[in-house]
């Protein structure tokens, strides 16, 4: 940031701030941290204090909440997370790549679909090892590839994989830099992410409330509206001690302490007592993964009967109420949706579904959900997302203390509604300095991301909407089709977010798409060796953050908004670049370079991003980079903006909704009008045990075969795929547990009385199967978790015994469901679904597969460079 700043000690020691985020929308950032370089290595990171350079009273204006007696406000220093603080591992990380590196047995003079000796030989991706190479050779045998297939079969041969998560950049990218350079050269097929952490909202509950663009309920001033308001908080599905790390860092566990001493009662249901639940819970109800729908339902009928409801506020706010009713009593299928019936469904008794319908309509209460997460990622997530919505509108939506609340991300003030804020509050915004691509940018043309693998498997697919992520509900009206009219099947891959197999929907039918013949070439540039990178034909070295110089913007932490330049901490490793940097080298060699920078300089980048930032007239560019942080204060007034859905409940009619009505749609007109005849997504949402889509349930046949229902939450010590590689957290037992191997296997929670009918003891290795695929894990044997359920969180990183087949390493993705949320929804499900476990017998599997046992590994960060280079690292 801005010089060497801080103490420059006798020592050589030098501090220097830098934006630790690893997750996230990718222009923007949270949590900055400090860090600590001696000697031109990185020993320490730590908080970054905001009174560093700024009084706080002067030139802050410090936002304090004053509620029954009690004050909570913002703390001085950034809440980091601990894999933040122990970030410098993953940046000198075994697993790092260093240098561009080659698969063993791929040839681009081969003939596609050749193999052996000069064949492409695409069915060992996953398997072979790499040889190093020269930047040089890789980046011909890159730009003469990308030329041969343009000329064979057209531009849109090429898919583009620019999206998931990863370290927070702008001007150096963090994803995407070829977004800018592949129009220059001649097109290419867009892969469009999925809203991952919203897919029942998105596809559902867009249909009920509107709350564009990814159907959320509205957030704004949201934390003040719970803490002056609230008598009952429902966490549903929801751990603030966990997924807001990536994100938020710790200011929604601080909330929830204060909540607490507020006498704000909190029950949290979910199939898990979660790290959140078991400190914060004053009540735990465990529920079955993906029954939540049954027991909204349930809910509602108590309300229906006993009339415990706002039917004043449903007259003048919404519409489609009676159709929803007769379902409910049952009036349209002749089965009323009692507790009674609902507690066979989602295993939580009628007495207690009784008692909460209860004390929910007798107390203001509101529901938390975090963001999303497992709750809302399943078979069929439309429907319990629907479903909470209507509970809420029940209870009058938008009155004081009745909303959906987030708790994490965007803190006091919504997003992007905290644009409307009055001065001086100003959100900085390095979008038009950010070189790679956004969830709303657009290209045709495009293949959603859960269809990658049938599409390239199958050779064709069709789909509803799925423009972009942050396309508008009428979106999902459109009819769209692989391959486009005119365009090109998908021949060859470039991903610069290699976290597919991990983190989707059937990372098994990902791996076996990638090893198609059909593919001819994959390239894949990241600092690390994991995941898809070990797919690749070609693998080029990212640098990490601390590598290089950037801008970033603190909007995220819900404290305070933060600008600030970056400056580089460390040298790059071995011989890597940035992304942006090395599109410019390939584009350099396509001819492109001058057309693709604009002739501007990376430095003449960054001093655009403060430009450009909505900061530029509160302080200027020298004072920022002699500050080195921007501090923009709190807005006067800002405690009077609007809560949630509060202008909808005053006036409805001046105040309108995104739905066609402009009111709750408990009929949805849209679907009803697009869709009347989904038995899946139906226009009143419904229980969906199973259907066409899915058979996912105890309810079906398969489940009399896979008798546990598997829960995958946001891991607690990564963010998705990333931080696996930090060896300090390897150490704590719920991150990983050593087998007998020595090698450090991902957990696996199941009950006493889950783990005792099958001989399973706490530490043992066990096998996670279903008709998709295998997955070893190790047994915690824990009563936090409800019997019939295991839990594994997602994102571990892959290391197979045979790819597509069976993972070592924990990576639960590869056997989550192949198809989508539901027929016209091609949303991700990975969670909520079937599968059973067993012992492993470890001597059995280094029989049959001594290879993948006997290579090199590190135990405390999965394959390394020793694993894959052929004849051992150079």
């Amino acid at each position: 940031m801005a010089e060497d700043r801080a103490r420059n000690s006798k020592s050589g020691e030098k501090t220097l701030i830098r934006d630790i985020s690893f997750c996230g929308v990718p222009e923007n950032g949270s949590n900055a941290s400090m860090v600590d370089v001696k000697d031109g290595k990185i020993i320490r990171i730590r908080p970054m204090h905001y009174d560093w350079k700024y009084d706080p009273e002067k030139d802050m204006n410090p936002w304090k909440f004053d509620v029954r007696g009690s004050t909570f406000e913002p703390s001085m220093k950034t809440l980091i997370p601990p894999y933040s603080i122990a970030y410098k591992k993953r940046v000198y990380s075994p697993a790092r790549v260093r240098f561009p590196m080659k698969r063993v047995d791929f040839d681009p003079g081969g003939a596609p679909g050749s193999t052996g000796p000069g064949g492409r030989n695409t069915q060992n991706r996953g398997k072979s090892k790499y040889v190093r190479i020269s930047w040089d050779e890789a980046l011909d045998i890159i730009s003469k590839e990308m030329n041969r297939l343009k000329e064979t079969y057209g531009p849109t041969c090429l898919l583009y994989q620019c999206d998931q998560h990863g370290e927070n950049k702008v001007v150096q990218a963090c994803h995407g830099a070829g977004r800018k350079l592949l129009p220059l050269w001649g097109g290419y097929t867009l892969q469009i992410r999925q809203p991952d952490s919203w897919e029942g909202w998105w596809w559902g509950s867009k249909h009920f409330w509107g709350c564009e663009p990814v159907g959320q309920g509205k957030q704004s001033n949201l934390l003040l509206d719970v803490a002056e308001n609230c008598e009952l908080l429902l966490f549903w599905g929801c751990d603030q001690e966990t997924t807001p790390w990536g994100w938020q860092g710790q200011l929604p566990s601080r909330l929830s302490y204060w909540y607490s001493e507020l006498g704000i009662k909190q029950i949290y249901v979910c199939p898990d007592l979660n790290y959140a639940a078991a400190v914060h819970a004053d009540r735990w109800i465990p529920v079955l993964p993906n029954t939540d729908a049954a027991l909204y339902l349930a809910i509602t009928y108590v309300w229906f009967k006993d009339g415990t409801y706002d039917k004043d506020y449903l007259k003048t706010h919404a519409v489609g109420v009676e159709t929803y009713e007769a379902y409910v009593m049952g009036e349209e299928d002749g089965v009323a949706k009692t507790p009674e019936w609902a507690a066979t469904r989602c295993g939580v008794s009628a007495r207690v579904i009784k008692a909460l319908a209860r004390e929910w309509a007798s107390k203001r209460t509101s529901v938390v959900i975090g963001n999303g997460g497992p709750g809302i990622r399943g078979p069929y997530a439309t429907e319990p997302a629907r479903l909470q919505n209507i509970c809420l509108a029940m209870q009058g939506l938008g009155k004081p203390g009745v909303n959906q609340v987030k708790m994490i991300e965007w803190g006091l003030f919504d997003f992007p509604d905290q644009y409307a804020q009055p001065k001086p509050l100003r959100v900085p915004n390095l979008r038009k300095a950010y070189t790679g691509g956004h969830p709303s940018d657009k290209n045709d043309p495009s293949l959603p991301k859960t269809l990658v693998p049938k599409a390239i498997l199958e050779g064709s697919c069709d789909w509803w909407g799925c423009e972009s992520e942050t396309a508008p509900r009428e979106d999902q009206f459109i009819h769209r089709f692989y391959p486009a009219e005119g365009a090109s099947k998908i021949h060859a891959v470039w991903t610069d977010s290699p976290s597919w197999i991990t983190c989707w929907n059937g990372g098994n039918d990902y791996v076996r798409a990638m090893q198609h013949p059909d593919i001819e070439f994959m390239w894949a540039q990241h600092p690390w060796l994991e995941n898809d990178a070990l797919l690749a034909d070609i693998i080029l070295p990212v640098n990490t953050k601390l590598e290089e110089d950037d801008i970033a913007a603190d909007i995220f932490s819900g404290q305070y908004n933060l600008l600030y330049p970056e400056n580089k901490c460390v040298e790059p490793l071995g011989e890597s670049f940035s992304d942006y940097e090395i599109v410019c080298m390939l584009a350099d060699k396509l001819g492109l370079l001058e057309e693709y920078t604009g002739s501007k300089s990376i430095p003449e980048l960054i001093k655009y991003g403060w430009e450009t930032s909505r900061c530029a007239d509160l302080i200027s560019w020298e004072e920022l980079k002699d500050k080195g942080y921007f501090v923009v204060p709190t807005a006067d007034g800002w405690e009077k903006e609007p809560r949630g859905f509060q202008k909808f409940y005053e006036d409805p009619k001046n105040n309108p909704l995104t739905t066609p009505t402009g009111l709750l749609e408990f009929e949805s007109t849209g679907l009803k009008e697009h869709f009347p005849d989904d038995k899946e997504r139906p226009p009143v949402p419904k229980w969906i045990p199973s259907g066409i889509t899915h058979q996912e349930t105890l309810e079906t046949e398969r489940g009399k075969k896979y008798t546990l229902l598997v829960i995958s939450n946001h891991p607690r010590w990564s963010v998705h795929s990333q931080h696996e590689d930090i060896t300090w957290l390897r150490e704590i037992p719920t991150c990983k547990i050593k087998g007998p191997d020595g090698y450090q296997y991902h957990p696996v929670w199941l009950h006493p009385s889950t783990a005792a009918e099958r001989g399973i003891a706490d530490g043992d290795v066990v096998s996670i199967y279903n008709d998709r695929g295998t997955v070893l894990a190790a047994a915690y044997v824990t009563e936090r978790i409800m019997p019939g359920v295991i839990y594994i969180d997602h994102g571990a990183k892959w290391d197979p015994i045979v790819p597509g087949e069976i993972d070592r390493g924990g990576a639960i993705n590869t056997i989550v469901p192949r198809n989508v949320t539901s027929k016209n929804a091609v949303g991700h499900a990975v969670s909520g679904f079937l599968a059973e476990i067993e012992k492993t017998d470890l001597d059995e599997l280094k029989r049959k597969y001594p290879d993948a046992f006997n290579r090199p590994f590190n135990p405390t960060a999965g394959p390394g460079l020793d694993a894959v280079m052929a004849g051992g690292e150079e």
